[in-house]
């Protein structure tokens, strides 16, 4: 098609992009992302995979953090990679991604509502979401390049529970940033 491919949690993260692009819904968390990012670049030549494009939403961690962000970076918050290492099992917990804003956005399989939580993860990241690290990871893996586009749609506090409210005007900045762009 236009040699771009969409990726995106849920429906309603993609409710705005129009039918012109491939687009994959995942379902939420690591696993899902990560299968499902697989599985469609393998219908694809090796020499033949397309841009990958993770649109979504995402929690800011720091109080002046609105609108859209394109991160540089994408670590694995919830894995015991020190302990691994520690042990003798080296894990990737971090995926550099080219053309960034130069944010970092931690993924963890948590949905992230308490305070406290983000807070501690506001050392490490600008943004959280449930699927980002794993798509990355995927997408390199599988030989294909990725872009990670995400929207602040709360503060990763109890505001996070007013997400269904709040995903339809991330949607709408999204699939406009895609248009602009792709």
């Amino acid at each position: 098609m236009n040699g771009i491919l969409v990726v995106s949690a849920t429906r309603a993260e993609v409710a705005h992009v129009p039918e012109r692009y491939e687009t994959v819904i995942t379902g939420i968390g690591k696993v899902d992302a990560a299968v499902a990012v697989t599985a469609a670049l393998a219908a694809y030549p090796a020499d033949a995979r397309p841009l990958v494009v993770n649109i979504g939403t995402a929690g800011a961690l720091h109080t002046h953090h609105s609108g859209l962000f394109l991160p540089s970076a994408a670590i694995n918050h919830d894995i015991s990679s020190e302990i691994l290492k520690s042990l003798g099992h080296p894990v990737q917990d971090v995926v550099q991604i080219d053309d960034g804003d130069g944010s970092v956005l931690a993924t963890g399989d948590s949905f992230v509502s308490d305070a406290q939580i983000r807070d501690a993860l506001s050392a490490r990241a600008d943004l959280v979401d449930m699927e980002g690290f794993a798509v990355a990871y995927a997408a390199r893996r599988m030989g294909a390049r990725c872009r990670l586009v995400k929207h602040v749609s709360d503060r990763a506090d109890d505001s996070a529970l007013d997400w269904p409210k709040q995903v339809d005007r991330s949607a709408q900045e999204l699939a406009r940033w895609l248009v602009e762009r792709y």
